[in-house]
């Protein structure tokens, strides 16, 4: 009888220790799957915090020239008035000198 019992306890500490090995293995090679997965979120969050970077100073970049821009449409703005103040004020000159001119020639017929 003992030599059974001591058979089957030295099958089932094989087994067990078959077991290990396979938990041992497996979780070294989960531990490798998380180390890797931490190393990729950190190239992640500093690909993240670059990208950013990189819209926040394009977004002070298209301020500036939304600003630049503004004042030049200001500008022309205030241009193109005053072209057509100078302009309209042209046309009256020049309607008023050709009415004195059929004016006076027909005054001199």
């Amino acid at each position: 009888g003992d030599g059974a019992a001591a058979g089957s306890s030295g099958y089932t500490n094989s087994g067990y220790s078959v077991y290990e090995e396979e938990n041992d293995r497996l979780t070294e090679s989960l531990r490798t799957k998380v180390s890797a997965i931490k190393s990729l979120s950190i190239e992640i969050g500093t690909e993240v915090k670059n990208q950013n970077k990189m819209l926040s100073e394009m977004e002070n970049d298209f301020d500036s020239t939304g600003g630049l821009l503004g004042a030049t449409m200001g500008r022309l703005r205030t241009l193109s008035r005053g072209s057509q103040t100078k302009l309209l004020c042209y046309m009256m000159l020049f309607s008023l000198f050709v009415f004195f001119v059929i004016y006076w020639i027909i005054k001199l017929r």
